[in-house]
């Protein structure tokens, strides 16, 4: 969520998959996601680009940075799923054009050649699930040819259905987030969540979920300091280690 290239350079080597650079609600604009789409890539990790809306020009901004795949929020139709699948792919699977040299970047520096002929199968298209009408219509939008992962925004799911996160998770939207992992895997697509800590993640990890996002950086460095500075404090005890590895506090 918060731009920079070491920023973006550090998470990438914690040893995790893929990178999502928020530029729904992240502090992320066109600029510093070029960056960070690159500085993930030459981690040997994956850049994904949560891109604003549903837009065309926005698809093809992320895409032609060289993210390896979008995620698109706020998905409601199956019309709405085709128009983003077609804005992804090149002809005749699609309508992006085709022209910036910038995606061999994070492709081995392969030719463009290379690109235009292999961008349509591999590059991951992923619709966000999080509207009561997208919820509906779940199987349907996971049928759609060129949709590869459906993934739950639980809380703005949650707000969609009538049931908010505000303590417990109700039953409702517990079922709902097992209705769309169903609906995936019953079409041949991927399902994944976003959750906001390792116990989290681990729990829908053992129930099937195949991608995972586990936590956002904005809250991982609050978390961190305010977690070091209460053990400082003696506020509370410590795990024990000797701060970081590699550096030896002298």
């Amino acid at each position: 969520m918060l731009p920079g290239t070491n920023h973006a350079r550090a998470i990438a080597r914690s040893g995790v998959d893929w990178v999502c650079v928020d530029c729904e609600h992240g502090n992320i604009d066109d600029s510093a996601m070029h960056e960070a789409v690159v500085a993930i890539a030459k981690e040997g990790v994956s850049p994904i680009v949560r891109i604003a809306a549903n837009e065309p020009w926005m698809v093809k901004r992320a895409l032609d940075s060289g993210a390896h795949g979008i995620c698109v929020p706020l998905i409601y139709t199956v019309e709405d799923t085709k128009r983003l699948v077609e804005s992804a792919k090149f002809p005749p699977e699609g309508r992006r054009g085709f022209g910036s040299p910038l995606p061999v970047q994070c492709f081995n520096d392969e030719p463009l050649t290379y690109y235009l002929q292999n961008a349509n199968s591999t590059l991951l298209t992923i619709v966000q699930i999080e509207t009561a009408s997208a919820l509906e219509q779940v199987r349907e939008i996971a049928a759609v040819p060129g949709v590869d992962v459906l993934l739950i925004g639980p809380f703005d799911l949650g707000n969609n259905i009538g049931r908010p996160i505000l303590g417990e998770m109700h039953q409702e939207l517990k079922d709902a987030i097992e209705k769309i992992k169903e609906a995936a895997h019953a079409e041949g697509k991927k399902v994944g969540i976003y959750t906001n800590s390792g116990e989290q993640a681990r729990m829908y990890a053992e129930r099937g979920f195949d991608m995972i996002s586990i936590l956002t950086d904005q809250i991982a460095l609050t978390a961190a300091f305010s977690n070091s500075l209460a053990v400082a404090g003696g506020k509370i005890e410590g795990s024990g280690d000797n701060g970081v590895k590699g550096y030896d506090g002298k």
